[in-house]
């Protein structure tokens, strides 16, 4: 039988301690806006100086990225790691949108995973703005309308998305950071949608290539359609007779859908990597990568001979793929992706071998290992 007297007292801890914790997230937004005046008056200062003004940068990507790792690495729990990170994530963005909200786009339209990437990586308080393709992220951000853009890049069971690589080939914007995403599909269809009428499948091709195996199990007979995005096809869904949609429970919640049958993905741990695309160039964290693109003549050994330098600096590739160079027939390009920063000593020594192999030679950028 439960002490109602103990109970009674647990309860008025947990409310001393939660006055506590108000108090402290007041101290910590008001260091935030501290934060922001220094750095105001600081440009001000310049300006006055007869120096260029700038921007006042108050989304420090390498610092975000430090401090959520130090919050993980001294975590004792019981709450997870990744659970006590994701609550200091949403203090941080809000203390942040006291400084100036950041403007992020995203491929939209609403409920796709590439939103649910965006606010994993910048909280809540981030405004999301969606945008219809991928080039059109990279245009609003180029043009300054945004202030960082989120777009998905690699699967793990179906490999890159070729046409975010292909847009860095032309883009000025460097890459701010990286996102991993659990990704877990569901049948959706709109409210009480008998299986028996459900006439088309959509999603994007991506997501029906991840629940190929189950998706010819289940529904052999019924078409596939592949469209812009698994929020475009959960909107189809909700909207037209006879749909399903292949989406996950952003999109669900969203469009009001019912969920025909969950965990449909073909491999359990499904998971798509998102890059983070800004306009300026991220300091050392400490834990980086490093992305770039190069393209050689091509001759015997071409390959060996770029990728050799790694191996002499003992840098490990974390990936390597290839596209199309678009300005000579059969002619490739590879996108290399490398553990450490472009301002690491033993990185300097390989890229300087790089530049004088290449024909083209184009970092994308250094940027934060994803932390959860």
């Amino acid at each position: 039988m439960t002490d109602t007297r103990d109970l009674n007292q647990v309860r008025a801890d947990i409310d001393a301690i939660d006055q506590d914790i108000q108090a402290l997230i007041k101290r910590r937004a008001e260091c935030a806006q501290r934060v922001a005046e220094i750095k105001l008056a600081e440009i001000l200062a310049a300006g006055e100086s007869g120096e260029p003004a700038g921007e006042v940068v108050y989304y420090r990507p390498e610092r975000e990225a430090q401090v959520l790792q130090r919050i993980i690495d001294r975590n004792q729990g019981p709450l997870a790691g990744e659970a006590v990170a994701h609550i200091f994530r949403e203090i941080m963005s809000a203390c942040l949108a006291l400084e100036r909200p950041l403007q992020v786009a995203y491929l939209g339209p609403e409920g796709t995973f590439t939103q649910a990437a965006a606010l994993k990586h910048f909280g809540h308080a981030a405004i999301c703005v969606a945008q219809n393709t991928i080039d059109t992220v990279f245009a609003q951000v180029a043009s300054g309308d945004c202030n960082y853009g989120v777009v998905p890049v690699e699967n793990s069971t179906e490999g890159m998305v070729s046409h975010t690589l292909d847009n860095f080939m032309d883009s000025p914007l460097k890459i701010s950071g990286e996102v991993e995403m659990r990704i877990v599909h569901h049948l959706l269809v709109a409210k009480h949608t008998p299986a028996q009428a459900i006439t088309r499948i959509c999603a994007h091709q991506q997501a029906l290539a991840q629940c190929r195996n189950w998706l010819d199990l289940h529904w052999p007979l019924v078409e596939r359609e592949a469209v812009s995005s698994n929020g475009e096809a959960a909107r189809m869904a909700a909207t037209i007779p006879g749909v399903a949609a292949v989406a996950g429970d952003m999109a669900a919640e969203l469009y009001h859908l019912d969920k025909l049958a969950e965990h449909i993905e073909d491999y359990p741990d499904n998971t798509t990597r998102f890059l983070v695309v800004g306009r300026e160039e991220v300091p050392p964290s400490g834990r980086d990568k490093t992305s770039l693109i190069v393209s050689s003549r091509n001759k015997p050994g071409a390959l060996f001979t770029l990728l050799d330098p790694f191996r002499r600096a003992g840098v490990s590739l974390t990936r390597i793929d290839t596209r199309p160079s678009r300005t000579e027939k059969w002619a490739y390009v590879f996108f290399i992706e490398f553990e450490g920063h472009m301002q690491d000593e033993n990185v300097r020594g390989i890229v300087g071998e790089l530049e004088e192999q290449s024909i083209l030679f184009k970092p994308l950028g250094s940027y934060p290992r994803a932390v959860l």
